[in-house]
């Protein structure tokens, strides 16, 4: 072979008919990941006022635990009241925080919903969600371990069981940590779901 020879290599070219029969396969596939991925914002959407009812009824709730025994002395009053027990006021307080973030975060469910294929809203949700799970987890955990000492006591440190005088406001302090643990279980699956719809973009 001279040096000047040049070894050419035929590739065959893919005919206009293949190429037409592999785009209306790709538009297919892109509005079925479009439509898959409105459906998960239409239920994170609808996730967020589920959370948002169960949370702001948490709070309600706990807020308006108070209760006054009618054995009373001349300088004493047997009461019982959420303020009463830091744990409590911040338990409020979480819930309120936790509310008022879902309230903000609709719009952002709204635009996955408009806009399936955008990563930004999404991507923001999944953060945001997590931090607020996080810190709803830690308020409900905390409440929760003194609604048992309530019910309970703890010889152990003379934590006497006030349940058994104080039903009304032990059923209140349930009842609100109760709805605080389903809005963390509604967190739970939007995060699951944020990764879902991330995972497909």
């Amino acid at each position: 072979m001279k040096s000047g020879d040049h070894a050419a290599i035929d590739v065959p070219a893919e005919s206009s008919a293949a190429v037409k029969g592999k785009a209306p396969l790709i538009a297919s596939q892109r509005e079925e990941k479009r439509g898959l991925n409105r459906g998960f914002g239409i239920a994170d959407f609808l996730l967020r006022l589920g959370a948002i009812i169960s949370t702001i009824a948490a709070a309600a709730t706990m807020g308006t635990s108070d209760e006054t025994l009618p054995l009373f002395t001349q300088f004493f009053q047997f009461e019982a009241s959420f303020d009463d027990l830091p744990t409590f006021l911040y338990f409020v307080i979480a819930m309120a925080l936790v509310g008022g973030y879902l309230l903000l975060s609709l719009p952002f469910s709204i635009v996955t919903i408009v806009r399936p294929i955008a990563v930004a809203p999404r991507l923001l949700l999944f953060i945001l969600d997590t931090v607020t799970l996080t810190f709803a987890t830690a308020a409900s955990g905390a409440a929760a371990a003194i609604v048992y000492l309530a019910e309970t006591g703890n010889p152990n440190t003379n934590w006497l069981a006030i349940c058994d005088q104080f039903e009304d406001f032990c059923s209140k302090v349930s009842g609100a940590v109760v709805a605080s643990f389903v809005t963390i279980v509604v967190f739970v699956v939007l995060v699951i779901l944020s990764g879902f719809a991330l995972k497909r973009q």
